[in-house]
């Protein structure tokens, strides 16, 4: 399995994120785990679903993270699983989407948790929140896209 593959297939994802936000713009970062979290996580066994991050001291945290214990863990195994994880960008990037947050009313997504390289990173993403007619609005145009394949589709196995 290539470096390209790991990237490839999140160890988790957050779905609800491009429901809930417009996501503006994405950045990379590393996150700092402790014990035997990185074998759990390379399991697979991680949820984003309440996942929020937020920038205090120039420094940029992931809280809600849920990483399980490991089932052969030993006493290096943390004792709070949904504990603030730190992430690790550039001063320039904490201070550009500190600015945002602040600025413009943008909210620090965590939108995928994967493996590159052999470091987990956490993909952050601005968003902007999405009003209930905006929601409707993506949920329509989502359905019309549907239809419009599904006719595609049943033209091409029409002309075979």
């Amino acid at each position: 399995m290539g470096k390209k593959d790991q990237f490839d297939k999140p160890l988790a994802q957050n779905k609800k994120a491009s429901h809930d936000y417009f996501i503006e713009e994405a950045t990379e970062a590393g996150m700092v785990l402790t014990g035997t979290e990185i074998k759990s996580l390379r399991t697979g066994r991680a949820n984003l679903g309440d996942a929020f991050a937020t920038i205090r001291n120039g420094e940029m945290f992931l809280h809600n993270m849920h990483i399980a214990p490991f089932e052969q863990g030993n006493r290096f195994n943390p004792d709070d699983p949904t504990r603030a994880r730190k992430l690790l960008l550039h001063k320039q990037q904490i201070t550009k989407m500190l600015a945002a947050v602040k600025r413009d009313g943008y909210t620090l997504v965590p939108l995928r948790v994967y493996i590159k390289n052999g470091y987990a990173k956490c993909l952050i993403g601005l968003g902007k929140g999405k009003k209930q007619y905006d929601k409707r609005e993506s949920d329509a145009k989502r359905d019309s896209q549907r239809d419009i394949q599904r006719i595609l589709r049943e033209k091409q196995k029409v002309y075979k």
